[in-house]
């Protein structure tokens, strides 16, 4: 009959190489990183709660305080395993991201650290963004070398 076509997740990467790609580095997720952002979102949400409740004139300024960490504690717990999942592929061409997210190098205007994340630019305006990376800053000089190196290939 046909092709039978395949259905990809959210989380999936897939990564077909073309002809003469090498693939140079798989960037994931890390699960520290993970937990201190969600820990730090908890301390600036537990603030803002907080100073809220006490603008308003709340007796519950503390329950409050309290409630916003545990609601981010259980956001945590809910995204963990799919963020956890989520990876991107560096190659000599592309950056191959996760629900048939790519993007060429050559089409790069920023990539730049962003917290624990990275955050990617291209020429057109659009954004990606690679969260929870353990060490965003390496990540970042590898993607702009493999572009600056592609930038000169393609220029010879």
């Amino acid at each position: 009959m046909g092709e039978e076509i395949r259905k990809s997740r959210l989380e999936e990467t897939v990564f077909t190489p073309e002809q003469g790609e090498k693939k140079l580095r798989e960037i994931r997720a890390n699960k520290g990183v993970f937990w201190r952002d969600h820990g730090v979102m908890a301390l600036v949400g537990m603030l803002v709660a907080g100073v809220v409740l006490m603008l308003i004139g709340s007796e519950h300024v503390a329950i409050g305080a309290i409630g916003a960490v545990l609601a981010l504690f259980v956001r945590g717990l809910w995204l963990y395993s799919e963020q956890m999942r989520f990876r991107w592929i560096l190659s000599n061409i592309r950056l191959v991201g996760p629900a048939g997210r790519e993007v060429y190098l050559l089409e790069l205007e920023t990539v730049r650290r962003l917290f624990g994340d990275i955050q990617i630019i291209t020429k057109a305006g659009d954004k990606h963004l690679i969260k929870h990376v353990a060490d965003a800053e390496a990540a970042v000089d590898d993607i702009l070398a493999a572009r600056d190196k592609r930038a000169k290939r393609k220029a010879s």
